[in-house]
């Protein structure tokens, strides 16, 4: 049996303990599997480099023991750091009530590995191959056609695609869900918002919670495409709607899709006894992580509008009938409501900020809560040489070292399941989100 050369025994083996380093919420066998089988077959891609460097300057000697030696080693310190990861895994799933993993569980991380990194290592010796027969002239010219025409044909017109998609989703009808009855809520028969113009996201909005008294109001991009005309058509609603007769109004400000949670509704809600109308804007249909990535600015232009606005309105009141104004947002709504925040505090009660992405959101004066299991108050590039700063961060999980790079790239594989986590975990919140906002 041929014994792999020593270097790349010690490269894959690192490479295959790194992607077992300790996660911030669980991992199931096929997101262990593809990180796993990645990981090692960019260990054989480094030591097929390194030997192509190496053998051009000289024919290095062959020590099969020594080869030996290292595959025994690097075989060991895989199954040592299985085993860690194994322990670790289960420590999350016990902080978060969920079930231990099962033997069938790491069955299934090893050959899925294994499978996905023959995969990958038969595409790039395929690619490598038909490079040599094309020539370095050939392979340079394909290379540069292929990257234009990604850019400038197949990249915008997957966006539009998307975006088309995205919007068409939002727009979706959800048959279980009925024309609100409380005239309190954008909607209903009163309402100055026409139910077929609230969305996906805001009709799920209006139609939550089991406080009849409380005001909902939401305004999705369908009712104007002119931002400043929405936010109009919202102040209006509010006052409708009674809104203003709260003694409390909050704004709420939406993630990149409209959503605005639940749990912090109900949670407003229930701080405030009913006694409170929240307001929602939506400026996006796409998913956050495309808006965080390509429109950020709505976010903070949509929350300016709404809050100038509300604020603008219950400076029109008398002192004594004035509502306390707060502002709430989550994930991409935190940095959109901190920075309209950040730039006129004047007549705002309070601040709450959910999930806040790592340094994106000025906290001030805000109650700020950030799960320690969250990857998204953690991951930013500074990850890569840096230790996060999680002063305030609350403990929900075990948490893990610190490890340059290996944490960077372990907490980017933990944003694709950040909102799987029940509430209180990941980037999932709770009702604290509402009763927790600060008095006046």
């Amino acid at each position: 049996m041929a014994v792999p050369r020593t270097t790349t025994t010690v490269l894959v083996a690192a490479a295959v303990i790194a992607s077992l380093a300790p996660s911030l919420l669980p991992r199931s066998s096929l997101t262990q599997a593809i990180v796993t089988g990645v990981a090692a077959s960019l260990g054989l891609a480094l030591s097929a480099i390194l030997f192509r460097v190496t053998n051009r300057v000289s024919t290095p000697s062959i020590h099969p023991r020594t080869r030996l030696i290292a595959l025994a080693g690097g075989t060991v310190a895989i199954l040592a750091a299985a085993m860690l990861d194994a322990r670790w895994q289960n420590s999350l799933r016990a902080a978060m009530a969920s079930e231990p993993t099962s033997p069938m569980h790491w069955v299934e991380v090893l050959y899925g590995s294994i499978s996905i990194c023959a995969i990958l290592v038969v595409i790039g010796v395929g690619i490598v191959r038909g490079a040599r027969r094309l020539g370095r002239t050939n392979t340079a010219v394909l290379l540069i056609v292929s990257v234009l025409s990604g850019y400038f044909l197949a990249l915008p017109a997957t966006w539009s695609s998307f975006a088309t998609q995205s919007a068409s989703a939002g727009a979706s009808m959800d048959t279980s869900l009925s024309l609100p009855q409380s005239s309190g809520r954008s909607g209903s028969r009163d309402s100055l918002i026409d139910w077929n113009s609230l969305g996906r996201e805001g009709r799920k909005f209006v139609t939550g919670g089991d406080d009849g008294s409380a005001v909902r109001t939401y305004v999705a991009l369908d009712a104007d495409p002119v931002l400043l005309t929405r936010a109009r058509i919202a102040v209006d609603e509010l006052q409708r709607s009674g809104g203003f007769a709260k003694s409390h109004v909050v704004v709420a400000v939406p993630t990149g899709s409209g959503w605005v949670d639940a749990n912090a509704v109900t949670g407003i809600e229930d701080r405030f006894d009913g006694d409170v109308a929240t307001v929602a804007l939506q400026y996006s249909y796409q998913p956050s992580w495309v808006t965080f990535l390509f429109a950020k600015s709505e976010a903070t232009e949509a929350a300016r509008a709404v809050l100038d606005a509300v604020r603008t309105r219950i400076a029109e009141l008398p002192a004594a009938a004035r509502p306390d104004l707060y502002v709430y947002g989550q994930s991409l709504g935190s940095i959109g409501g901190s920075a309209a925040v950040a730039e006129d505090r004047a007549a705002i009660c309070g601040t709450l900020w959910a999930g806040p992405p790592a340094g994106e959101v000025e906290t001030g004066a805000a109650v700020v809560l950030a799960n320690s299991s969250d990857p998204v108050v953690r991951w930013s590039t500074e990850l890569l040489t840096s230790p996060p700063n999680l002063d305030g961060v609350r403990v929900d999980a075990p948490m893990p070292q610190w490890i340059p790079v290996i944490s960077y790239l372990q907490t980017t594989v933990d944003m694709v399941s950040a909102l799987d986590a029940p509430a209180g975990h990941g980037h999932r919140y709770g009702q604290d989100q509402g009763t927790l906002l600060p008095n006046c």
